[in-house]
């Protein structure tokens, strides 16, 4: 426990320094927990909560809950005062950056007026907190399912 703390204070430390403004017109979302930067892959996860899938959601009620939480990431993106940071993937040395980590994708923070747009979601129900190691990740939570 105290290392899943650690790890995300460590997180949150390495988002709030390197983070840097970006332009909202920069920012596709693919869903409601991964973004896509100036239209090139790879793909970037935001980091500390998980969202329900809207491609490959596993119920009807998932893919309505995961469009719905891709619309008000939007919502927020729209809202500018946007900053974003690359943190490291919670990946086995190595990996990162491969498929064997996190299909690929970048991972990051994206906080919008200074506040982290995952713990927005998660306060609107639309996604629930999802922290992981220095290199690896607990199982997937997915109460929507």
């Amino acid at each position: 426990m105290m290392r899943t703390i650690l790890a995300l204070v460590g997180a949150l430390f390495v988002g709030a320094a390197a983070a840097e403004p970006i332009d909202a017109s920069r920012i596709r979302v693919i869903d409601g927990d991964t973004i896509r930067i100036d239209g090139t892959k790879p793909d970037h996860r935001l980091v500390g909560f998980n969202a329900p899938e809207t491609r490959r959601a596993k119920s009807e009620k998932e893919r309505k809950l995961g469009g719905r939480a891709a619309a008000r990431l939007r919502e927020i993106i729209r809202g500018g005062k946007l900053d974003y940071a690359i943190v490291p993937c919670s990946c086995r040395p190595g990996t990162e950056g491969t498929m064997a980590c996190n299909f690929g994708r970048r991972c990051g923070v994206l906080k919008a007026d200074g506040v982290d747009v995952g713990r927005v979601l998660i306060r609107e129900r639309l996604a629930v907190p999802f922290v992981c190691g220095p290199t690896s990740c607990p199982k997937m939570r997915a109460p929507w399912r």
